[in-house]
């Protein structure tokens, strides 16, 4: 079963759209997909309860920090939304149910202050220094042509894991999560230059650089 989870403890980053989009993506390809919230104002359940019937079936869970996930059986692909201000042992324990976590990050001065505070505690997990949990950035609801860009472009180019895409700030995304959709559920022609953003982050979670190194033995 492939796992990822967005997390960024800043609220208001973006986590709830990158983790909806995913799911929307994978249900549209055929995979049976189960998306955790984790978060206490439940937006990606909100989300998921305005999803049209006719599009693929994604099983949505309510979920709580240390407590066990109950899965539906057949779950191909969870997608987990974890809850804002997350770190320490409740970072740890959410931590053990992924394969990737995917940080997206605004670009703000106080965004970057608050994600390198974050990564550098989210690096010296076990999980990951053992290869066990693989980390990706994403900038998120940027606009390229601006300076802050750039000084998020170059911070997030320094980090010691992959810097995986740029999603730009556009009303697409609301368009979609008003509908129940994700961006690749939207009329090609609407949502075409999102689609090319995102293909970078498909082709990432799609390769062995985003999976933990297999056990040995």
């Amino acid at each position: 079963m492939r796992r990822i989870m967005v997390v960024n403890p800043k609220g208001g980053c973006g986590k709830t759209t990158l983790a909806t989009n995913l799911a929307g993506a994978y249900a549209s390809q055929g995979a049976r997909v189960v998306l955790a919230d984790y978060d206490p104002q439940a937006s990606s359940l909100a989300w998921l309860s305005a999803r049209p019937s006719d599009r693929a079936r994604i099983a949505g869970v309510p979920a709580v920090p240390g407590k066990e996930l109950k899965l539906p059986r057949g779950c191909e692909v969870l997608v987990i939304d974890a809850p804002a201000g997350i770190t320490g042992k409740p970072l740890k324990q959410l931590a053990r149910t992924a394969q990737t976590v995917l940080v997206p990050v605004l670009p703000s001065p106080i965004d970057i202050r608050a994600a390198a505070r974050f990564l550098q505690e989210l690096l010296t997990l076990g999980r990951v220094t053992k290869d066990r949990l693989r980390v990706g950035v994403v900038a998120n609801r940027v606009r390229t042509r601006t300076l802050i860009y750039q000084t998020l472009y170059h911070f997030l180019r320094s980090l010691d894991v992959p810097f995986v895409t740029s999603l730009r700030d556009t009303q697409n995304y609301i368009r979609a999560a008003d509908r129940g959709l994700s961006i690749t559920e939207m009329a090609p022609f609407m949502v075409a230059y999102d689609r090319v953003q995102w293909e970078p982050l498909f082709n990432w979670l799609d390769s062995a650089a985003s999976l933990p190194r297999p056990k040995k033995g």
